[in-house]
């Protein structure tokens, strides 16, 4: 499931305002990274299963190993986990309505955090 038009997608931040922001909203870097990406999730743990909700950012200028990253952000999406093969994202796939409810109320306060910052 994507989250389009969310207004993430058209936001360019730096690097520390980014991760202080996700980190501030529950959002986790964790290993989704590399020195021109970086994903950050925020985990549900419910009787249905186990879901993902993620940002995802590409470096437009600098590196993220470095910590001097500029990044474009992407579309949110969410996905579901199924053990042990992984994370799925088709458009097959059923998220629970609270879900989805308090993954886009988590994007939409992402949004204005940066939006006041940047």
């Amino acid at each position: 499931m994507v989250f389009e038009n969310s207004g993430l997608e058209t936001m360019v931040v730096s690097q520390d305002i980014l991760q202080d922001t996700m980190n501030k909203n529950g959002l986790v870097l964790g290993g989704s990274w590399d020195y021109e990406r970086m994903t950050f999730d925020y985990k549900y743990e419910v009787p249905e299963g186990i879901y993902y909700l993620r940002v995802p950012g590409y470096a437009l200028e600098g590196d993220v190993g470095a910590n001097s990253a500029v990044l474009q952000l992407m579309d949110p999406y969410m996905g579901k986990h199924y053990y042990p093969t992984g994370i799925e994202y088709g458009s097959d796939e059923h998220f629970p309505e609270r879900i989805v409810d308090n993954a886009v109320e988590k994007i939409r306060a992402v949004a204005k955090d940066l939006k006041a910052l940047v």
